[in-house]
């Protein structure tokens, strides 16, 4: 159930990013409290998660796949463009979260 539960607050996590994005600069009053709100679900979310799931495991994937999902939401809703370094950078992310999950302390 504890991966269940950081996958919600990822996803949350990449709701209340997208929505700070729309909220311009948190002039956009929804998107300001949107974003206050999905943040809020998220940590409720992620701290239910680390019951079963350790903490560095829980937040090496919390914070690799979100910054692998905001880049994708990044590019495909706001048209923002990517490097190559920062491809690269991502790519070494996610290798560092599969390294965690698959060979981290309990393995």
């Amino acid at each position: 159930m504890g991966y269940i539960y950081l996958a919600l607050a990822i996803v949350l996590e990449l709701c209340g990013t997208t929505c700070m994005k729309l909220s311009n600069s948190f002039s956009q009053k929804i998107f300001a409290v949107s974003t206050l709100a999905f943040y809020g679900f998220c940590f409720y979310f992620f701290a239910l998660s680390l019951k079963s799931v350790q903490l560095n495991i829980a937040y090496a994937t919390w914070g690799g796949l979100g910054v692998v999902l905001a880049a994708a939401v990044a590019k495909i809703f706001f048209g923002e463009s990517i490097s190559t370094a920062g491809i690269v950078g991502i790519i070494l992310i996610v290798v560092g979260v599969v390294l965690c999950n698959f060979f981290g302390a309990n393995h």
